[in-house]
């Protein structure tokens, strides 16, 4: 079964916030991991435990894919021989494999809906366009379509379509410089043609950080030249490829996160909190966070003028710290 881990977003600003109103509650933002056990070759066709390892990947809103980026011959490797590049095709090339079997089976439904409604023929042509990319071993997800395409796509759920974060694991040696790794190199350069994210981290360096207490922790980091974990790099790009920001609430009785998909408009984040704020929303009072840590105080910021009054249709920003006013 999988391991399920929620974690905290770590979130600097949170922390100022609570040193300026010394709340009773402190609540970050938080992003839920799924750890899944590996694929290995052949998981489409139910090898292993494929078939199950794969609905569980196509429950999740983004992937983290780990990857072996170091050479040690006491652990031994499923290939017999290390190459990322051709570890992530395999994986790609499962995912893949078992979306078109997903997409063959919607496309059948689809052209026998045509044959009643023409209006289906544009959707089978679609998915058929999407049927060749796949065929060609490219993931869903670098599909060239319009927006309106886009949002058909997503209707069957693929998971080669889902965003997607490489964590190349490498050694001691190979993270302090690596930027020059090759095999850091392979990775990157299958992230940068399929527009995923990388990320280098070392996984052994991440289990000798966490077992250190916060003292030892930030001394170790900094002989290491280390200004943030990998863990805590991780989380945050994970939100971020997500498409997730965060606005703030902050008094003496709560500082607090509010996890928002980017382009969400005020009334829907009001929603967060409570529905009554959605239902009975009259304006946000919102200030930037720098703006507030600048003026110490939110009635300092008010006096400067720089509490704004916003409406309905008011897109919010990443770092708003906001008071909802609501009539129901």
């Amino acid at each position: 079964d999988p391991n399920v881990g929620v974690v905290p977003v770590p979130d600097e600003r949170l922390d100022v916030l609570a040193e300026m109103y010394h709340p009773e509650k402190y609540t970050p933002a938080v992003i839920e991991f799924v750890d899944i056990a590996g694929l290995v070759r052949g998981a489409s066709r139910g090898e292993g435990l494929g078939n199950k390892f794969l609905a569980n990947i196509r429950e999740v809103d983004a992937i983290v894919h780990v990857v072996r980026c170091f050479e040690d011959e006491n652990v031994v490797h499923v290939s017999g021989s290390l190459d990322p590049a051709d570890d992530i095709v395999t994986i790609n090339l499962e995912l893949i494999l078992s979306d078109m079997e997903v997409l063959a089976r919607r496309i059948d439904r689809s052209e026998k809906l045509a044959k009643g409604d023409r209006k289906y023929l544009a959707e089978v042509d679609l998915f058929k366009r999407l049927m060749a990319h796949l065929e060609s071993e490219q993931p869903a997800r670098t599909f060239d379509c319009t927006d309106e395409e886009r949002e058909l796509v997503r209707s069957v759920a693929l998971i080669s379509a889902k965003p997607v974060i490489y964590a190349a694991n490498l050694d001691e040696n190979g993270f302090a410089d690596y930027e020059n790794n090759p095999l850091y190199r392979k990775v990157s350069a299958i992230a940068q043609a399929e527009d995923a994210r990388v990320l280098p981290i070392c996984a052994k360096l991440e289990q000798e950080i966490s077992q250190l207490d916060a003292e030892e922790r930030g001394m170790f980091m900094e002989e290491l030249g280390i200004r943030e974990s990998g863990l805590s790099r991780l989380i945050k790009l994970s939100y971020e490829q997500l498409g997730l920001i965060s606005y703030l609430t902050a008094g003496p009785k709560e500082v607090r996160a509010w996890t928002i998909e980017r382009g969400t408009r005020a009334p829907q984040a009001a929603g967060k909190i409570h529905s009554d704020f959605e239902r009975g929303f009259i304006r946000a009072e919102c200030v930037s966070f720098d703006d507030l840590v600048a003026c110490g105080s939110m009635a300092a910021a008010k006096e400067r003028g720089l509490v704004r009054s916003e409406g309905r249709d008011y897109v919010m920003q990443d770092g708003d710290v906001v008071l909802y006013r609501f009539n129901v």
